[in-house]
This record gives structure tokens, C-alpha cells and sequence, in this order.
């Protein structure tokens, strides 16, 4: 069992959901990161999602572009990302961390040794995007020959046939996008959801975690009633966003600590 999957039936067995924030590794600077991740773990978060910063993206909305431009403004990369989480786990060896991203860094380093890394670095998920479930089957098994769950999305528009498809690849979780377009990009019909959410039960086991569209702790509490997870990623990039040097951890953690409770409500 990886630690991701020992993480959800640890919290079944309580009645719990999981909280999974988002941030984009090396904003606002490098040097804040892990202590960032370390933050977010004393407040309430259960697995960490660590954007992988890329230039071109095509799910990142507005907020998490921006991450990833400041990141990129202090030369973050693939291999630094994989160093952040090998030091964060040199005092964490619990909470799951999960990679988001895309191909092209992946392929620029060359996958097999990618994986290779990531396992020592200790990553438990991947998330990229732009690998299409027909063309990763040999990703996918090297993921999982290093125990490295392969977490792919859902979206409004996924036809039941590619979700049977992309359901057979997935490990450790399904993560639905709440919403149609980009991160942080609209209000999620909670209605559409639940009913989302229920059809895709019907074709896995999987846990689900819900994301793309929980911009408050109202919006937590409603997903955290119908899904698995709750992710949080634009908002919780945009307190970072909105946050100085002094109060940056502060500020992050209140923001964990709120939804956390929240979710805890359900």
C-alpha cells in the first residue's frame, strides 16, 4: 500500500476527507518552499500537490501562471523540484507528496530517469497533464514498478468510455476537475458534481478528489461531502501571492487551518 492509499483508508476508517492543497514549488522563492510544505502539514493538510513550474501551460489559470512565472524567474526546474522533496522528506516521512505537471520536463530529463529520481526523492504521485491515458502505459509501469501512483483527471466532458479507459491506468486516486477551463476559473455547480462524482464511483473503487473550483471553506465543506479529497490550488496560491516575507507561513497556514475545519464539518 503507497502512502497515498495508506493515507485515505486511514482517514475512511476515521469518517474523514482529505485535504490536499497546491502550491507551485519555488514561489515565491526557493527558499520558502519546504518550509511552506512543512506549514501546511501542521495545519491540517493530509498530502501536499507541488506544481511542477512550466512555461507553457494549459490547465494553469491566471493565479497559477503567475506562480510559475516567479518561479521560473529564480531558475526552477525539474531536478530542484525533486531536491525540494528529498529535503522535506528528511523531517516528513508521512504525507504524500504529489508531483503536477507536464511532459515536457519529463521528457527533457528522459522519463526512465525521472522515475528513478522521484522514487528517491520520495514522491508518491504524478499528475502531468498532458499524458494522454492511451499513450502512458510504459510511464504508468515504470511508476509503478517504483510504487509511485499515477493520479490522472477527470472533467466534466470525459465520456464514460475514456473514463473506463483512464480508470484502468490510475493508482492511488482519481482527482475530478470540478469545472470546465482553467484553474480557478469559475464558480462549480455543486449539483453537476455530486452527479459527476456518483457516475464515476459507478466505474472504480478509487478515491476521488475534487478540484479546480474551491476558492473558499463553504465550497470545502460542499465537496467534502460528496468526494474523497478536497484540492485547493489557485487559493491557495493566491495567498501567497498576496503575503510578504513576514507573514507568508502565517498567513498560508490560517488559510489550511480554515478549510481544514471545514472540511472536518462534514
Amino acid at each position: 500500500m503507497s502512502r497515498i492509499q495508506s493515507v485515505f483508508a486511514s482517514l475512511k476508517s476515521q469518517n474523514k476527507k482529505a485535504l490536499i492543497p497546491y502550491i507551485t514549488a519555488g514561489d515565491p522563492h526557493p527558499d520558502q518552499t519546504v518550509p511552506l510544505m512543512h506549514a501546511m502539514v501542521a495545519a491540517g493538510a493530509d498530502m501536499i500537490e507541488l506544481g511542477v513550474p512550466f512555461s507553457d501551460p494549459m490547465a494553469d489559470g491566471p493565479v497559477i501562471q503567475r506562480a510559475s512565472e516567479r518561479a521560473l524567474v529564480h531558475k526552477m526546474g525539474l531536478r530542484k523540484v525533486l531536491g525540494m522533496v528529498k529535503t522535506f522528506r528528511e523531517t516528513n516521512q508521512q504525507t504524500p507528496i504529489i508531483l503536477m505537471g507536464y511532459a515536457n520536463p519529463i521528457e527533457a530529463m528522459g522519463a526512465a530517469e525521472f522515475v528513478t529520481l522521484a522514487q528517491a526523492s520520495g514522491v508518491d504521485g504524478v499528475l502531468t497533464v498532458d499524458y494522454p491515458p492511451e499513450e502512458c502505459d510504459t510511464f504508468n509501469q515504470t511508476l509503478a514498478a517504483a510504487e509511485i501512483d499515477s493520479i490522472f483527471l477527470l472533467s466534466p466532458t470525459t465520456e464514460p468510455s475514456r473514463t473506463e479507459l483512464i480508470v484502468k491506468q490510475a493508482t492511488g486516486f482519481l482527482y475530478y476537475v470540478s469545472l470546465k477551463g482553467v484553474t480557478g476559473a469559475a464558480n462549480l455547480d455543486i449539483t453537476e458534481v455530486k452527479k459527476r462524482v456518483a457516475e464515476i464511483r459507478q466505474q472504480t473503487s478509487l478515491p476521488i478528489g475534487v478540484g479546480f473550483g474551491v476558492k473558499d471553506a463553504a465550497t470545502a465543506r460542499e465537496v467534502a461531502a460528496i468526494a474523497d479529497a478536497v484540492v485547493v490550488g489557485s487559493r491557495m496560491v493566491l495567498a501567497i501571492e498576496q503575503s510578504d516575507a513576514a507573514n507568508l507561513q502565517s498567513n498560508v497556514q490560517a488559510l489550511v487551518k480554515e478549510l481544514r475545519t471545514a472540511i472536518d464539518s462534514v
